[in-house]
């Protein structure tokens, strides 16, 4: 702003006078402390940071149900599942693990839009998310990558089980192929665009990690799926050790770097009852695993297939308590949204 003050005349008028003094002060200052004029009769309402407009909150809280954190965590072990079912069809590893997965991938596709449906309330309104395409709205883009992944998923189980049913054919192998391909990029997708739709919000604790929760989310949906696939008979993978361990350690390190950051809008993520349960997820499916499966190497065979199983179930855990903390931490910033603006606030005053 103009730091020399108006040069315009005075007024004489008693409001427009007032109107004066705030002008010349906000340019003086670049601030201003005393209140505004309110028109008479005027039509909009009186507002304020407890009330907000006619008793409602400025910032509202999210509104869905317990269903969205179980969508979270199925559609994110879904995705990742259909990326390992891919990788281990393409290269021929282990066609017991691909089917597995595969399945895995086809579980979770039927039951995602189920529990989105029962969020909505009625199936029309997911039928209606389906009538417009938004590149720019993450849940647009949310609920046809869903559609699509269904569909790419359900084409490679189809002709996986024709295939093993009445041997292998041109046709049945295109099929196959296409949906593999297809779900390696909406797998990808849907295990990381929750993250992206949260965090597009103007919720502060969301929004401020908006580059982080993407890979946050991806990262737990691998060590879900990984550990689902060993809980159902490849504990000996080396494989899935090895994602499994990678998962893990970037659950390590993106605890780390979460916990030494100090910021108010991080407050929902560290005190209270979502910061217990977002420790206690980051615990379950970062250094514990990791530390399992670090010592299985050293174990013996059957020691070391024990160790690895405890390390999946762990993962699989700790995913799903990290949807639960995550969404529990907005609605607690959403109630408690003026402390990050009261912190840069002051921070700006430093600044100056």
């Amino acid at each position: 702003m103009n730091s020399q003050p108006s040069r315009l005349p005075q007024p004489e008028i008693g409001r427009e006078r007032r109107l004066y003094e705030i002008r010349t002060e906000a340019e003086s200052r670049g601030q201003m402390k005393q209140a505004g004029v309110r028109p008479t009769g005027a039509p909009f309402p009186k507002a304020s940071v407890e009330t907000g407009y006619y008793g409602i909150p400025l910032l509202k809280p999210p509104q869905w149900t317990r269903a969205i954190p179980v969508y979270f965590f199925v559609g994110g072990t879904a995705g990742a599942a259909a990326v390992v079912s891919a990788i281990a069809h393409y290269t021929g590893a282990d066609p017991k693990l691909a089917r597995n997965a595969r399945l895995i991938a086809a579980a979770g596709a039927l039951v995602s839009p189920a529990l989105l449906i029962a969020d909505l309330g009625r199936p029309e309104r997911f039928l209606d998310m389906m009538r417009v395409f938004k590149p720019k709205s993450p849940m647009s883009m949310g609920a046809w990558t869903l559609l699509a992944f269904g569909s790419a998923v359900s084409a490679a189980t189809f002709a996986g089980f024709l295939r093993e049913r009445y041997g292998p054919s041109f046709s049945v192998t295109v099929l196959e192929n296409a949906g593999e391909a297809a779900a390696i990029p909406f797998g990808l997708g849907l295990a990381t665009y929750t993250g992206v739709l949260i965090g597009a919000t103007t919720i502060p604790v969301w929004n401020q990690n908006i580059v982080d929760l993407p890979l946050h989310f991806a990262a737990s949906g691998l060590g879900a799926a990984v550990g689902l696939l060993e809980l159902l008979g490849h504990a000996k993978s080396r494989a899935l050790q090895g994602l499994g361990l990678g998962a893990a350690l970037f659950g390590v390190w993106q605890g780390i770097r979460l916990e030494s950051r100090h910021h108010a809008d991080l407050t929902p993520l560290k005190h209270g009852g979502s910061g217990a349960m977002t420790r206690m997820g980051a615990v379950l499916s970062g250094p514990l695993p990791a530390a399992l499966r670090v010592t299985s190497r050293f174990a013996s065979k059957n020691r070391a297939n024990s160790l690895r199983r405890w390390a999946a179930l762990g993962a699989i855990v700790g995913s799903f308590l990290t949807r639960v903390a995550w969404l529990r931490a907005g609605a607690a910033s959403a109630k408690d949204w003026r402390a990050p603006l009261e912190a840069r606030s002051a921070e700006s005053c430093q600044d100056r």
